[in-house]
């Protein structure tokens, strides 16, 4: 598809004066452009050298070491090896099978790599040096003593030795099969993936695709009441996954929630991204997909604002397209809800390690606009695989355990299934949101960036807005969601739920699960930690706080709609749709 965009203030434009190549130009660009990257590398090798552990802490560190192993290996030699007669647990739960105990060479081998471990990890705490680089060296020990766990490997884990004498090596060839199927996958397992289908057991909630381009759907949910709020209710979900984590089942919901609350419900299912669309660029999602969301649910519903709601990523986007809307003169939004949504990038956790100016061109030369073989794709399962090394025991080396040495299929998991339905993003939007966001922190700034032809301000939103995070979350620490609350200017709300960024956001109230914790007063200070010190716990789910908060922005009652859609934008297909069930 051929479109031109307006590109953004910092964007390279093409003088279109002459069409005559300069050589002399192209060899001093391509010059500058190198020189830039070995800057950037030189910079990055530069604070390598400069890591240091200081002598005292080093040599705390061998006493330390020697005592330990030195106890360790004579506790052995005194069992003589006989398992210990009242063993203790490990304290570590990939060694909590009773096999590990029962085995003295076994025993002693986990405990050898839990002392290492553990050495290793307090080397990397005593590093000294820029706080970025210490932050990579901590990640890459961790990394490293993670995948030298001695469970991992068959001829280590007397669990798995146990279970493939029992089974007579059926598990080992069990293992084997699912390891070939993985294979054939490209990825790590984590579900039966067999079990789910979205639309026939996940993402459920009946409705209706009332209108798509390019970009997106736009889905209309089926009424579950007989009156609705007369402002509809927009969600944006992140184009990094598929809207459905809000539709997993019907009791945990947050769409299906959301009708059952009388409103009328409106989400957008990105399309999944194919080598067409690898020019796509941030100011298309924001003009062609938000924007256009926008309109087409105030005409469907006549209402001249609506509710919105971003997740993640989804937030950043929303709340960047209010602020283009806010440039041309217009309000839109009647309320904004950011759940777990980054818009001060000043510091975001385990992520900024991933994110310098060396990383980043590197993705602009390899996928982005000038990128000298075109604009390419960044592949879901590179981006799937690398969150799920932010928790590698979790996400990664226990099915590697589970599945190839013993054998055992996973379980069906709804989450997991969705987790690992990856989506691809365009090279160009995804270098400038690393770029102008994660590397240089400018959304915040007011009128520093250009989007659509317009310099932003978010605090020209007029729309009141519910900030939620989650005290768990890895990927949006919850005092980085806070530091939204010094970007707007309008009446605000944070609310900080327990647990992470998926287990936090999606709590649905009849578990009765969790807590949250809400501001004695309305104050909403500079920063987190003083917030914290005025906070109150309250039992449950954050939704029914959200709920209420929701209700007084909706309007008033009226009958629900009968049909989804309008006479404009009929009812193309019934939801999910299709766009939604696109594989990367």
């Amino acid at each position: 598809m051929a479109r031109k965009t307006k590109a953004s203030s910092e964007s390279t434009q093409n003088d279109s004066s002459s069409s005559i190549p300069d050589p002399l130009a192209a060899a001093k660009h391509a010059a500058e452009e190198a020189s830039g990257m070995a800057a950037g590398l030189g910079e990055m090798w530069n604070s390598m050298l400069s890591l240091q552990i200081p002598p005292s802490a080093l040599s705390e560190l061998q006493s330390n070491y020697i005592k330990q192993a030195t106890e360790l290996w004579n506790s052995a030699l005194q069992l003589g090896g006989q398992p210990a007669p009242k063993a203790k647990p490990l304290g570590d739960r990939r060694f909590a099978d009773e096999a590990w105990n029962a085995n003295p060479a076994a025993a002693f081998m986990a405990q050898l790599y839990l002392l290492n471990s553990r050495t290793l990890q307090q080397m990397a705490d005593k590093v000294q040096g820029e706080e970025k680089t210490r932050q990579r060296i901590r990640f890459a020990v961790q990394q490293f003593v993670d995948a030298a766990a001695p469970s991992n490997f068959l001829a280590l884990n007397p669990e798995a030795q146990k279970l493939a004498l029992q089974t007579q090596g059926e598990s080992i060839a069990k293992g084997m099969q699912q390891l070939w199927a993985d294979v054939q996958r490209g990825h790590v397992s984590q579900t039966d993936e067999s079990a789910f289908e979205v639309g026939r057991n996940v993402a459920t909630t009946a409705g209706d695709v009332v209108f798509e381009n390019d970009f997106f759907q736009l889905i209309e949910y089926k009424p579950l009441t007989a009156q609705v709020h007369e402002r509809p209710f927009l969600l944006v979900p992140p184009c990094i996954n598929k809207f459905y984590i809000l539709d997993l089942q019907p009791e945990n919901s947050l769409i299906r929630y959301a009708v059952e609350q009388g409103h009328r419900v409106f989400v957008l299912s990105w399309r999944n991204p194919d080598a067409s669309c690898a020019a796509w660029t941030w100011d298309d999602y924001i003009e062609h997909a938000v924007i256009k969301a926008i309109e087409v649910t105030r005409e469907i519903s006549g209402a001249e604002t609506l509710n919105t709601l971003g997740f993640c990523v989804g937030g950043t986007i929303l709340a960047t397209a209010l602020a283009v809307l806010a440039a041309r003169g217009q309000q839109p939004a009647a309320s904004l809800t950011l759940l777990t949504s980054l818009i001060d990038f000043s510091s975001n956790g385990i992520l900024d390690i991933f994110v310098d100016e060396a990383s980043v061109q590197l993705r602009e030369k390899s996928i982005g606009p000038d990128a000298p073989k075109g604009p390419g794709l960044l592949k879901g399962q590179e981006l799937a695989t690398t969150f799920s090394f932010l928790r590698p025991n979790d996400l990664v080396w226990n099915y590697v355990v589970g599945n190839y040495l013993k054998g055992e299929a996973p379980p069906a998991f709804d989450l997991l299934y969705w987790n690992g339905d990856s989506t691809n993003m365009p090279g160009p939007m995804y270098c400038w949101y690393l770029r102008h966001t994660y590397l240089q922190n400018e959304l915040k700034i007011p009128g520093r960036l250009s989007v659509c032809g317009e310099q932003i301000d978010l605090g020209l939103i007029e729309a009141p807005v519910y900030i939620y995070g989650s005290r768990e979350d890895h990927i949006v620490p919850w005092d980085a969601a806070y530091r939204s609350t010094q970007v707007f200017k309008g009446k605000q709300r944070f609310v900080l739920g327990a647990s992470g960024h998926i287990a936090g956001v999606i709590n649905p109230p009849a578990k009765k699960k969790r807590s949250h914790w809400i501001g004695r007063t309305a104050a909403l200070p500079a920063t987190a930690e003083q917030w914290w010190a005025g906070a109150e716990e309250h039992a449950g789910s954050w939704w029914t706080d959200w709920s209420q908060w929701l209700a007084s922005h909706a309007g008033a009652q009226k009958p629900a709609p009968k049909t989804a859609g309008s006479r404009k934008y009929k009812a193309l297909e019934a939801a999910p749709g299709r766009y939604v069930k696109q594989k990367a």
